[in-house]
Formats: structure tokens, C-alpha cells, sequence
């Protein structure tokens, strides 16, 4: 049996979707039991765990679990060690700078984020020496209250910076969800892991929507 870490909401949703399709025993109502932190399919070979998103990364490296689907803005934050296996191509979205549509660098930049370690990285790579901020919700506020004047924060639609009076002005990475495996379960179920992975390439590569 394969133990999978994933967070809950989106991508869980998304991610039920491909493995259906790669061929797994998942029932149309699975989902629906999604409240539990917990759940297992003993007929497809399956035991699911849901955690918070940053969290996934370090319960698939300290081998709780095999495997973990997550968002690769949580792997540029966390630097776990796991194997990045494989690209999803599921919940696509931005991670990205944003503020003001009048934004000017002032004296002493600040940049609110969710993503600290990325953001740090990201304005020392452009030679830009800012103060970083951790949040950890609604970073959309702290350009509106004066706290920092730029965020670093997923982007999809664009709509909830809209909302706020904010704009995308730099785009840092384009995300997407990624398979990733314990490094130790790799080694000890490779035969599963792999047919796992080669099945999901091929839904993949078909293009069939999630």
C-alpha cells in the first residue's frame, strides 16, 4: 500500500480526478470524506492523509509518507529533501509580485509574504536589499494598511488583487502541482511508484481535462 500526503481544497479535488483516470479505484463520492485527516481504499492500494499545504513536503520527507502531491511554490519555499517525480500540470497558477498601480520604490522597501525564503532569494538574485515580512493570510491587507508596500503571493485569476486595488508586476514562478516521493520509499517501492508515475504520464500527455 502506497501512503499519499495531500492538502485539502483544489488540488485534492484536481489531483482525485487524474488518479481516477490513471486507472485507480477511486469512488466518485471519496471525496465527500475529505473533513477526515484519514482516509484509505484498501481496493485500490491507497492511504490518503491531508495536511496543510507547506506541511506536505515534511511528512514525505520524514517518511510518513511514500509519496505527496503538492504545489511546487510550497518546494521553492520548504527546500524539503524529497524527489520531485513529476509535473501534474494541475492547479496552475502564478507566484508573483504584486502592489499598487502607483507603486515607487521608496526608502525602505518592505515585501509581505506567505514565502519568506523565496522572497528573500528572489530580491537578492535582483540585487534589491528589502525588509521580508511573514503573514500568513490575507497578504492582499498589508499594502492597503501600510504595513509593506509589495507582496509576493499566488496569483490565478488576478481577481482578489483586483478587488484589493492591486496589480501583478512581476511574475517570480509559474506553478503547478508536482508528485513528490520519500527518498526511502523510492528505494522500497520503486515497482509501484514508477507504474504510479507511468501511468500518470500517460493522462497526461493524452491532455484529458481534471
Amino acid at each position: 500500500m502506497l501512503t499519499i500526503a495531500m492538502p485539502k481544497g483544489r488540488i485534492f479535488e484536481e489531483a482525485l480526478c487524474l488518479l481516477r483516470q490513471a486507472g485507480l479505484a477511486i469512488p466518485e463520492e471519496f471525496a465527500e470524506h475529505s473533513r477526515k485527516l484519514t482516509l484509505t481504499l484498501p481496493e485500490a492500494g491507497l492511504s490518503f492523509f491531508l495536511a496543510k499545504p507547506m506541511d506536505v513536503p515534511t511528512y514525505v520527507e520524514y517518511g510518513v509518507a511514500d509519496i505527496g502531491i503538492v504545489g511546487k511554490d510550497v518546494l521553492l519555499e520548504e527546500e524539503r529533501d524529497v524527489y520531485e517525480l513529476l509535473d501534474l500540470q494541475i492547479s496552475p497558477c502564478r507566484l508573483s509580485v504584486a502592489g499598487k498601480p502607483d507603486w515607487k520604490p521608496p526608502l525602505y522597501p518592505r515585501v509581505a509574504t506567505k514565502y519568506p525564503q523565496v522572497a528573500t532569494r528572489y530580491f537578492k538574485e535582483q540585487g534589491q536589499q528589502v525588509e521580508v515580512i511573514h503573514l500568513n493570510g490575507s497578504i492582499e491587507l498589508a499594502p492597503i494598511v501600510g504595513l509593506a508596500d509589495r507582496i509576493v503571493d499566488i496569483v490565478s485569476t488576478g481577481r482578489t488583487l483586483k478587488e484589493n486595488g492591486l496589480v501583478e508586476l512581476e511574475v517570480i514562478a509559474t506553478v503547478t502541482s508536482r508528485l513528490i516521493a520519500n527518498r526511502g520509499s523510492y528505494r522500497m517501492k520503486t515497482q509501484m511508484i514508477t507504474f504510479l508515475c507511468e501511468q500518470l504520464t500517460s493522462v497526461i500527455q493524452e491532455g484529458v481535462s481534471v
